[in-house]
């Protein structure tokens, strides 16, 4: 009964269907039957799960509903919304994880038994991890919102209790946390009542199901991580792979705290150790509660989470901490500058209202113990504004910030801007002769929207580190990397403006190689050249519009002819992914996805893939060189039967403009390709592999071309460097 509490919009019907809105739409009209609208709005209404299932299965378009999608879909269309059905589920989860036993127990018999006993059965494992309500907060979220609101916190009972000092596993060290006000912060987790788990409760036996098959973690990370795609303008994600990198800069740490954590990406990134202990600490509840609930699921470690303005309402103010991770909220203004001018965090100066970063970074070093590390993300304006010139000088003067880092364009939102590593030291001891190391590793990024090549960035920032950082005992002077890395003297850096972006200090890759390399670009541009002269279409004769016998990519489908599948998937295993972007530019795969339980789509060659957003006229024949890597979102693979198509007959004729348009459609600001509508010919295969091998030879003479142009592209570059920069003599 409660399930058809869950709503479902056009959009999942197709999902579970797997057919597109269209087809949902002609059922709506041609079946009288079809499960009514039970909320949404006229142009997007939404239906009962339960009814939309039934119905499917009756008309026999749905044998079984997946369990991951009957699961998402009854999380997606929770009547509190999405974030407190996940925040239910990973509770549950939490339980399952912890004490599977009481779990069969509590959910057997009816959802109004299983909601009734569930919270207490839930309070006996999240207050040992959590902690407890305090008294004065009970009825009431964290943060100050009542229980009964739409977000993810909820009630518990319990006493009173300091939750920064409670958590799973061992007691606090107090070498670890100072002395420092007491903090009566209520937990970011905590039991929800009866009345609130019983729309939950389909939900709750559809996610015990899941982590059955795939484990209690994976199953929280698969829902999280659906929720997150669905809502990308809600959340600022920061990249597995730069979380991985900053916990490296980091080193090892028993204790730790991001302040911002976000969705706890960047405490999930460190590596555990025995009794480890995990702070941290968001201004929004939703993400609170989820990032206790990803850590207690991924670490034993003790997870001590709360939420609340961190510069403003510090939840651990007597904290020392090994290590701080950050990734701030950047171009705050509204950061509390009014209210904390006399703060003691403000140890190297007071930051002007703009410099919301440098209130971060002080209070970042603020919670470390003597000789902790702090890493954190931060935009490259903070490195040179003016208005932090007196804060930075402090920072260098006194050996607490050791590196700045620029990373490539495209490594973490705002992905249009080339964003810094800042990697801080609490100093134990005055430095004798203060140095700063610079890395700028920019160019290492790609074409594709899949980011940088990591493992070039990760490579470079961690040898220079670590070669930088060792005692002098262990090693001599740090060896400058022309283009990538320099140990700049403080002394050097303190002038009126303290500019410290990387950038400024390091001389470009090119200017290394001069002359030489400006030449041998050009003798590469030269063949590329010849190349494609040679690969230039022969005359063409003017012939009668040809009048074929039509089929579409639909009907092959449907025929066997070819199988036809989707992408953004990122499965288990680390692959390169393929973009629409290195689709449309003809380039190797650049791309990421998320570690994800369900399985990649893996290209092999002869596949075609064909980009569905962006209007162009595009189809690319996989070759051995592509082939292996995992397909990425926006993208469709056809995969022909070698005995009825020919691959590159396909992909010719899927590229003509006219059938591009007459198999196009608008949605917003945006052209979609419905890749089922596009058409080709009925011939024989003797005479598609005619086609084919002329369509071969222009996708030949198109690489050339292309690659031709970046040749040019880069020569004209190198030799306007080389000329501005006196390493290339003007005649």
């Amino acid at each position: 009964m409660q399930d058809n509490a869950t709503e479902v919009t056009a959009a999942g019907i197709a999902r579970l269907a797997g057919v597109g809105r269209a087809a949902v739409s002609n059922w709506r009209r041609r079946h009288a039957d079809f499960p009514k609208p039970v909320g949404g709005t006229e142009t997007s209404p939404s239906f009962a799960l339960a009814e939309v299932e039934a119905w499917l299965r009756d008309q026999g378009k749905l044998a079984e509903v997946p369990l991951r999608e009957r699961v998402w879909q009854q999380l997606a269309g929770h009547p509190e919304g999405p974030v407190t059905a996940l925040t239910h589920a990973g509770c549950v989860l939490l339980l399952i994880h912890a004490r599977p036993t009481v779990w069969l127990e509590v959910s057997a018999g009816s959802d109004e038994r299983l909601a009734a006993m569930l919270p207490q059965a839930l309070d006996e494992v999240l207050t040992p991890r959590f902690g407890a309500m305090p008294a004065a907060g009970k009825g009431r979220a964290a943060g100050g919102v009542p229980a009964a609101g739409r977000g993810p916190a909820s009630v518990a009972a319990g006493p009173a209790v300091n939750t920064a000092s409670v958590a799973a596993g061992p007691a606090v060290n107090t070498a670890s946390v100072a002395a420092g006000p007491a903090v009566n912060t209520p937990p970011a987790v905590h039991a929800p009542a009866s009345r609130q788990l019983l729309p939950s409760a389909p939900l709750l036996r559809g996610a015990a199901e899941l982590a059955a098959e795939t484990g209690a973690r994976q199953a929280f990370e698969f829902l999280l991580g659906r929720h997150l795609d669905a809502n990308p303008r809600q959340y600022t994600l920061t990249p597995a792979e730069l979380a991985g990198l900053m916990a490296d800069l980091a080193g090892p740490a028993r204790t730790l705290l991001d302040p911002a954590c976000g969705t706890g990406a960047l405490l999930r990134a460190v590596a555990p150790r025995p009794d480890q202990e995990l702070y941290a600490q968001d201004s929004a509840p939703d993400l609170a509660a989820l990032t206790a609930l990803r850590l207690a699921l991924h670490t034993p470690a003790a997870v001590h989470a709360a939420a609340g303005d961190t510069l403003r309402a510090d939840a651990h103010p007597g904290l020392r901490a090994d290590a701080v991770l950050c990734h701030p909220p950047f171009n705050e203004r509204n950061w509390g500058h009014d209210e904390l001018a006399y703060d003691p965090r403000w140890e190297y100066g007071f930051p002007a209202r703009n410099e919301s970063e440098l209130a971060w970074v002080q209070h970042a070093l603020a919670r470390l113990k003597d000789g902790g590390s702090a890493v954190l993300l931060m935009p490259p304006a903070a490195a040179s504004r003016r208005s932090g010139r007196r804060i930075r000088a402090d920072l260098l003067r006194r050996g607490t910030l050791r590196a700045v880092v620029a990373l490539p364009v495209g490594a973490a939102p705002p992905y249009n801007i080339p964003l810094h590593l800042w990697v801080l030291r609490r100093p134990d001891q005055a430095p004798v002769q203060p140095e700063l190391l610079l890395v700028d590793t920019g160019q290492y990024a790609t074409e594709g929207r899949g980011g940088p090549d990591w493992r070039a960035v990760r490579e470079s920032v961690l040898d220079a580190w670590q070669a930088w950082d060792r005692p002098p005992a262990r090693g001599g002077a740090f060896e400058e990397r022309p283009g990538l890395a320099r140990s700049v003297p403080v002394i050097d850096l303190l002038d009126d403006d303290v500019d410290l972006a990387p950038a400024r200090h390091l001389p470009p890759p090119a200017a290394a190689d001069g002359a030489g390399a400006l030449t041998d670009v050009r003798e590469r541009l030269g063949e590329t050249l010849r190349l494609t002269a040679d690969l230039t279409p022969p005359p063409v004769e003017a012939d009668r519009p040809a009048r074929w016998p039509l089929t579409t990519v639909g009907e092959l489908a449907r025929g066997g002819a070819l199988v036809l599948r989707t992408g953004g998937n990122g499965g288990h295993a680390r692959v390169p992914v393929l973009t629409d972007h290195d689709v449309l530019a003809g380039t190797a795969p650049s791309g990421t996805l998320p570690e994800s339980d369900e399985e990649a789509v893996l290209t092999a060659p002869g596949d075609i893939v064909v980009p569905v957003l962006g209007g162009g006229s595009v189809a690319r024949v996989i070759d051995d060189a592509t082939a292996g890597a995992a397909l990425g979102r926006n993208l469709v693979l056809l995969r022909p039967d070698p005995a009825a198509l020919d691959p590159w007959f396909l992909a010719g004729f899927l590229r003509g403009t006219a059938n591009n348009r007459q198999a196009s459609s608008y949605a917003s600001t945006a052209t979609r390709l419905d890749v089922r509508r596009l058409q080709l010919p009925r011939l024989p295969l003797d005479e598609q592999r005619r086609y084919g091998a002329r369509f071969r030879a222009l996708d030949d003479f198109e690489r050339a071309l292309r690659h031709a142009g970046r040749l040019g592209e880069q020569l004209v570059r190198g030799m306007y460097d080389g000329l501005t920069d006196g390493t290339v003599a003007p005649g």
